[in-house]
């Protein structure tokens, strides 16, 4: 019998608190020393934590931690919450099979701290970056509120163009910051950003060049947006950021006036606009990595040294905790209250950060799946999000029993599976995404159970089957020496075993597992099948990775999102020891042709349970290859088992550098061909001593007009660099080819007065030839 100990529930708290101080590790509150009681909620300076107070077994303790939506401390607790702590606590595992460490969202870092507004107190980022087509800027910001004049957050200058980029705000006494964007020297207008109570706030800016789009985020929420600013036109290359001043000139041209009073860390620039939800990630302390020109990293600025040295504060990111502190406030629906008067009990909690009432048996969980799928299949309206997190929190409960019962190999597993698949897979047709956990806690669910059902197969009954609409799962006993030349093969409803909509385990595998020494195994298949999975996208390994040149650069400017594209499909294999690691294939059918007018790259990924154990999980690619590309599904590798999907990167469908580079090549060779051609004609006539004639007269003025436009047309490349050369190349370019388009009206005039109207009137006088081919322009 294992040892019994406490369990420390821990939870990531989502608040970000505090003033910079010297020291790390300061708490927000002093540590009293009266013993944690059973139940009471701790915050510390790394998150909040929970002592349940019960004898548990390790394993017992990590089911319930996870119940609640937490996890088992990762270490020793701090010094002052283990002084209150009468009796042992267990803590988490940190390495297991395809796991690695569990991160915490909370770190310390380093704040610059900007004083009264002076004109010597800068950051600057000694790289230059370059052409940016779209931007996003992010930082964590302690606005000052004595100040009322507007000051640079951070600006961009470029060797031609000093107000190239600016965030610039204000505050207003006791009422809100004022932020405005500032793009090419064009200036957003100044709008409510976040209160200017002197805390902090997470503020954004996005930017693209295409149709000038901007929007301002403070604290997660979109406060400003608009289009027209800046369109049409990057920000130029070469150019260097400076935080906390204005650049009147390229790195410099500092005055106190627009110098930014306050603190300031955390900031991060990207080379593309980011996404509602990626904004959300970089608030959670997860930025993703693609497109990312500069992380927050003193040692990469310049710092000057009246900002030095800098202070240091515990930056702690929205997670589980407050999530589950904001579900207390979502509206409740009947579906609860009808459950729990059926089943005469607290099936499904009101309350997501209560505890459960009473213990749950086996036949207890039977009979409450029961009620609870009866109720979910007769309900009609859309389950809200109070009722979704219930349920999921009760299947929790229920996959947990393994965990508490003595003797886990008896019991009704089949039943309790096929009730878990069925509620699984009514929740299924429900948006899950803004819940806890979200879809892929009810995968996990089911998974769980799985294994349980081995002991009920028997040599008359080798395979057990639970189909539903949107999950479904089999369970079957193999003989590894009968699929040692085939392997083994699972199709999903509507799949085909040569085709899309299986999962494989190769036959080399078979044979390796039979070189180990195993006769016989236990496979475990299952599959998933919602567009709720569409928005359980998340991991940084997801997006093209962060540029390396300037092409890359360019194609992380097109990246729209990623997408889930396809079912879930899972393949597992145990023996009486447990899991055992296969490699296998599978091939899914996507739909590609959901994105019309946009680049699709399929991608194969499993979802990594312990990514973050805070979050549920998250997409990742580590071990996964495309076998095989085809025109609606995909073939992949992956060389561990788990839960599989085909994930869709998606691509604005623009012009590539390569493609920009061939279409100006093709342009000046045809222009060039086209050039000498003219220029060859007009000589001619001039050489050629052509007799004068009103058609030889606009026919030289039509070549010279053409040869002209075509080569200010080749020189206009070279006119980009100087905008007063580009605007004049410009506008002659435009009078040549329209001076171009009336010659050719005026030989259309010659011609019909020379063949219809011959007998009527003379044709057009020279003089009027000219003033219609060059006077309008």
């Amino acid at each position: 019998m294992a040892p019994r100990c406490y369990c420390l529930l821990y939870f990531l708290i989502g608040s970000l608190f505090g003033t910079p101080s010297h020291s790390s590790g300061e708490s927000r509150s002093p540590w009293v020393t009266a013993p944690v009681g059973p139940g009471e909620v701790v915050e510390t300076a790394g998150g909040v934590c929970k002592f349940p107070g019960q004898r548990l077994s390790w394993w017992q303790a990590q089911e319930s931690c996870e119940q609640r939506f937490g996890h088992l401390a990762l270490g020793t607790p701090d010094a002052g919450l283990a002084s209150r702590l009468s009796d042992p606590i267990w803590v988490a595992q940190r390495e297991a099979h395809l796991q690695r460490p569990p991160r915490r969202r909370a770190r310390t870092t380093a704040v610059l701290v900007f004083g009264e507004r002076t004109s010597d107190r800068a950051a600057r980022l000694p790289t230059p970056l370059p052409a940016l087509g779209a931007l996003t800027a992010c930082v964590h910001v302690q606005w000052a509120a004595a100040p009322r004049d507007p000051a640079a957050l951070f600006s961009l200058a470029a060797p031609a163009l000093a107000n190239a980029l600016q965030l610039r705000a204000f505050a207003e006494p006791g009422g809100a910051v004022r932020a405005a964007l500032v793009v090419r020297g064009h200036h957003a207008p100044f709008l409510a950003a976040f209160p200017a109570d002197g805390g902090w706030h997470h503020v954004c800016a996005t930017w693209e060049q295409r149709g000038g789009r901007w929007a301002l985020f403070a604290d997660g929420r979109r406060r400003a947006s608009a289009r027209g600013l800046g369109a049409g036109h990057p920000v130029p290359p070469g150019g260097i950021l400076v935080l906390g001043q204005d650049q009147d000139s390229l790195g410099g041209g500092f005055s106190a006036r627009d110098a930014f009073s306050g603190n300031l860390t955390d900031f991060h620039l990207w080379a593309r606009a980011l996404n509602p939800a990626q904004l959300h990630r970089v608030r959670a302390c997860a930025p993703p990595r693609g497109g990312l020109l500069f992380r927050w990293d003193l040692g990469a600025l310049d710092v000057t040294p009246s900002l030095l040295p800098p202070v240091h504060m515990r930056l702690l990111c929205p997670e589980t905790y407050r999530r589950l502190q904001d579900a207390q406030s979502w509206p409740l629906q009947d579906v609860i209250s009808r459950v729990n008067a059926l089943a005469n009990a607290i099936v499904l909690l009101p309350d997501p950060l209560s505890e459960p009432h009473g213990d749950l048996s086996l036949a207890k969980a039977s009979s409450f799946l029961g009620v609870l799928e009866r109720v979910l299949a007769e309900e009609a309206a859309p389950l809200g999000p109070a009722v979704l997190l219930a349920v999921v929190h009760f299947l929790k409960r229920v996959t947990a029993l393994v965990a508490w019962e003595p003797e886990p190999l008896t019991g009704p597993w089949e039943e309790l599976a096929q009730g878990v698949v069925s509620v699984a897979s009514l929740v299924l047709e429900e948006q899950l995404a803004g819940v806890v956990g979200g879809p892929m806690a009810l995968v996990v669910s089911v998974q769980r159970l799985a294994p349980l059902l081995s002991t009920t197969l028997t040599s008359e009954r080798p395979q057990i089957h639970i189909q539903r609409h949107h999950a479904g799962l089999e369970v079957r006993s193999l003989h590894l020496s009968e699929a040692s030349s085939e392997g083994c093969v699972f199709t999903m409803p509507g799949g085909r075993p040569d085709g899309p909509g299986h999962v494989h385990i190769p036959a080399g595998e078979v044979r390796r597992l039979l070189g180990k020494g195993l006769s016989e195994v236990t496979a475990i298949h299952s599959w998933f099948s919602s567009s709720v999975f569409q928005h359980t996208l998340g991991g940084a390994g997801l997006e093209p990775q962060a540029p390396s040149s300037l092409e890359e650069a360019h194609r992380m400017q097109r990246f729209l999102s990623t997408q889930v594209g396809s079912a879930i499909i899972s393949s597992e294999v145990w023996d009486e020891t447990g899991e055992v690691a296969t490699a296998v294939t599978f091939h899914l059918q996507h739909q590609a042709q959901a994105f019309p007018q946009k680049l699709v790259e399929p991608v194969c990924a499993f979802w990594n349970f312990s990514i973050g154990p805070d979050t549920g999980g998250s997409w990742a690619t580590t071990g996964c290859s495309v076998a095989a590309l085809y025109q609606d599904s995909t073939a992949c590798f992956c060389n561990h088992s788990t839960s599989f999907a085909i994930l869709l990167q998606v691509y604005d469908v623009q012009r590539g550098l390569e493609e920009e580079s061939l279409l100006r090549t093709l342009s000046f060779v045809g222009c060039g061909v086209s050039f000498c051609a003219l220029a060859t004609t007009f000589l001619l006539f001039l050489a050629a001593r052509v007799p004068k004639s009103k058609r030889a007269t606009v026919h030289k003025n039509l070549t010279f007009s053409l040869a002209s436009a075509e080569g200010l047309l080749m020189a206009s490349e070279w006119a980009k660099a100087n905008e007063a050369a580009c605007v004049a190349v410009t506008a002659a370019m435009h009078l040549l080819f329209l001076a171009a388009f009336s010659w050719m009206w005026v030989e259309g005039l010659l011609l019909w007065s020379s063949v219809v109207a011959v007998s009527v009137r003379p044709g057009p006088r020279t003089t009027l030839c000219y003033a219609a081919g060059w006077g309008p322009w």
